[in-house]
This record gives C-alpha cells, sequence and structure tokens, in this order.
C-alpha cells in the first residue's frame, strides 16, 4: 500500500494518556514510534497526572501533548498512530477506560475535518483540562480553528474541574 503523503511540513499535535504500566516509559517508546513512523518531534510538552475523567474509577491518567512536522495526510496519520498503539498493547475494551496508551490527533495544521473516521479539531479539546494544560504550555496563543478563541482562553473558559498537575 502506498502512503498518503503531502510534500507539505504539516502540523500535526497529537496527545499521549495512559494509566496501566510504566506510563512513563511507554511514552518514551511512543515518541520513538511517533519520531520513526509519522515525523520530527518539534516540540513537547511536561507530563501531566489527572484523575481519570469520564470513568472514575481507575488509576490516574499520565497526559501530553506533542507537536510532530510530518508529510502525511490526517487519515494516515490516524491510521500510524492507531498502529503504534496495537504495537505497545493497546487494547480497546471500553471507551474512556484504563488503557496502556492512547495517542489521540488533536490538530492538523489548521483544518476542519468530519468524516467517518476522523474529526478535527478534535472534538473534546475544550472540555478537558487535562488536554488543555498541556497545549496551553505549548501553544498557548494558537488559535483553535473551529472556536476561534486561543487555547489559553478556551482553557480558562473550561468547566472540567478535575485538578490536573505538571510532574
Amino acid at each position: 500500500m502506498v502512503s498518503q503523503i503531502d510534500k507539505r511540513k504539516n502540523r500535526v499535535v497529537l496527545s499521549l494518556g495512559g494509566n496501566m504500566g510504566d506510563v512513563k516509559q511507554v511514552f518514551k517508546d511512543a515518541l520513538g514510534y511517533i519520531e520513526k513512523e509519522i515525523g520530527e518531534l518539534a516540540q513537547l510538552s511536561s507530563v501531566y497526572k489527572t484523575k481519570a475523567w469520564g470513568i472514575e474509577n481507575q488509576p490516574d491518567f499520565l497526559n501530553q501533548v506533542i507537536i510532530v512536522e510530518s508529510s502525511f495526510l490526517p487519515a494516515e496519520v490516524l491510521k500510524k498512530c492507531l498502529e503504534i498503539e496495537s504495537e505497545l498493547g493497546r487494547v480497546r475494551k471500553e471507551k474512556w477506560g484504563e488503557r496502556i496508551i492512547d495517542i489521540d490527533l488533536l490538530f492538523y495544521n489548521d483544518e476542519l475535518i468530519k468524516s467517518e473516521d476522523l474529526t478535527l479539531p478534535h472534538p473534546y479539546i475544550q472540555e478537558r483540562n487535562f488536554i488543555l494544560y498541556p497545549l496551553v504550555e505549548i501553544l498557548p496563543n494558537y488559535i483553535h480553528p473551529k472556536f476561534k478563541k486561543t487555547l489559553f482562553d478556551l482553557k480558562n473558559d473550561c468547566k472540567d474541574q478535575l485538578p490536573v498537575v505538571k510532574i
């Protein structure tokens, strides 16, 4: 199969999350795969810890946001993220349940995409402090292409009350 390529260097923003096993090591492994399979790592946020969102009766999560420069199109980036999750041992059991790794595609340049398999920007960014805190660390003035607000403003407007702690 031929990969979908875009000759430009596209800014891809991904989030990493996990709450099973040695999450910090899994993140390091994921970053290696991402750099090998998707593109050059341009920027990394700190790692943050938060209580579980959605299903609360589970271990705390660690989260990190990264910026990757990639020549792959969005559908191919998503496919590669799912392959990396699988390679690292991710088994999908229940939505918002425990997981060894979750790699979400948050932004692809400033594109708005809605298809059966992919919605960009990620539809829950504005509702989740565990994503907004690391995003604001590295992209505070980035204007969300749908809401036309900076990520900093979205974080200040967020109703999520779960504490987020930089570790």
